[in-house]
């Protein structure tokens, strides 16, 4: 008797709903420095659309990085209910089957730090992850501003996190291809150094390695194993641990260790 024929596998699916979300932080590091402005929007895939939106500042005694973002210290201290905003956001959070950042590797790090709570979502980094159309001419790691531009959005204002969020979701709200490009990004992928000469380091640059970041001394660049593959120059895997500080992200439907 013949085997029975296998079922075809399920159709993957990308998520239904995204929360876009960015920081401001008093710093880089954050064993140094601590968050003091959460942004994020809830938006729908399918339709394209904002559901909800919110933005609140952390208070903090100092800024060193009010020259960036211009938060002034003081006004993070005066009266705000920053508490309300704070259960707002987790409730968007909890009704997002992923979490959407432009650079997210440095967003993420401030979760789990009090009083932000920690993300168990898949991450998203419009940054690295999707793989932006062709025609659009981006480099391999676009700003937030580029990717606004090259979408015929409008740039008014930087370096605050509601702002970048709302950039973030009018891109996505024209993107024709939008559940695609949310699959293809959350294509395993693994942390790769360029295998380049010095003289040959504009190859990695253009490939959109970043030089120092996460791997010291080193080109690297989080790829798919096919985008390794196809490369025009050498690469090798590079243990994330043995990096540093990149995390790893779980994949859609599994909660982060």
């Amino acid at each position: 008797m013949p085997a029975a024929a296998s079922a075809p596998a399920a159709p993957r699916r990308g998520p239904a709903s995204l929360l876009i979300l960015d920081t401001e932080t008093t710093g880089l590091d954050p064993a140094r420095g601590r968050c003091i402005e959460v942004g994020a929007i809830l938006f729908t895939v399918a339709e394209r659309a904002v559901l909800s939106q919110v933005s609140f500042l952390l208070p903090t005694d100092t800024n060193p990085a009010e020259h960036v973002n211009g938060i002034a210290a003081a006004v993070t201290r005066l009266p705000q209910p920053w508490q309300a905003g704070l259960r707002c956001f987790m409730a968007m959070l909890e009704a997002a089957d992923a979490v959407l950042a432009h650079n997210a590797a440095f967003d993420r790090q401030w979760f789990g730090i009090d009083p932000l709570p920690p993300v168990g979502k898949p991450w998203i980094c419009s940054m690295e992850d999707i793989r932006w159309p062709a025609h659009l001419h981006l480099r391999a790691s676009p700003s937030v501003r580029d990717l606004a531009l090259a979408h015929g959005v409008p740039v008014w204002a930087a370096h605050r996190a509601l702002s970048d969020c709302t950039y973030l979701a009018q891109v996505l709200e024209r993107c024709a291809d939008l559940e695609a490009l949310l699959l293809g990004a959350l294509e395993p992928r693994q942390l790769f150094r360029a295998r380049l000469s010095y003289a040959e380091r504009q190859k990695a640059r253009d490939a959109g390695f970043r030089w120092n970041d996460p791997v010291p001394g080193s080109w690297s660049r989080r790829l798919t194993e096919a985008e390794a593959a196809a490369l025009p120059f050498p690469v090798e895997r590079v243990d994330p641990e043995a990096a540093g500080h990149l995390q790893t992200r779980p994949a859609l439907g599994q909660a982060a260790a």
